[in-house]
């Protein structure tokens, strides 16, 4: 008999485990404002556009963001062509650097990341010498940022596509739409 009482206790004691690893994982696991902190990245608010367009429109529960680009810690935007001056990896941090840029606009525009339900579709531009054929693995940057901030929800369809040239001569300019939750 006490056997079993113990048995029943350490059941009860993996079960409340179990429950509180799995609330642990859902929680950290929806938070995407959390996971940019953890990740030492602070979205600035983004400056107006100096052209008549805006940097997001959202229609219902769709969040259509402008193509944005590479902007770097001082303030610049990253420079380069694939494939003549950067290396793939060089691009993939641009690809990285702009996802940083995106979300910046799409809280600015949401008011929170927490109303993301998905990222739905991403255009990726690579600015590319004409035999430069890595542009998927330069996009690669991008998505993976996207899954590390919002887990499964952070996976898209994409294209990834060459460009000859991409204004202020960016490696990348990377367009995205997003689902919100139902409010």
């Amino acid at each position: 008999m006490t056997i079993k009482i113990h048995q029943i206790l350490l059941l009860a004691f993996f079960l409340l485990v179990g429950q509180v690893q799995s609330t642990f994982a859902q929680s950290s696991g929806n938070d995407p404002e959390a996971k940019l902190k953890e990740m030492g990245i602070i979205l600035k608010t983004p400056g107006e556009p100096t052209a008549n367009f805006v940097l997001a429109v959202q229609v219902g529960n769709l969040v259509f963001l402008s193509g944005h680009g590479p902007m770097q810690e001082n303030g610049e935007y990253m420079k380069g062509k694939l494939g003549s001056e950067l290396t793939v990896d060089e691009g993939a941090l641009a690809a990285r650097l702009t996802g940083i840029s995106l979300l910046a606009s799409l809280k600015h525009t949401i008011g929170s990341l927490d109303r993301v339900k998905r990222i739905v579709k991403v255009l990726g531009m690579v600015n590319a010498a004409p035999d430069f054929e890595q542009h998927p693995q330069v996009m690669h940057g991008f998505s993976d940022f996207m899954v590390e901030v919002f887990g499964e929800s952070g996976k898209h369809a994409r294209s990834a596509v060459g460009m000859g040239s991409l204004p202020f001569g960016i490696p990348v300019e990377i367009e995205m739409i997003v689902e919100l939750k139902e409010e």
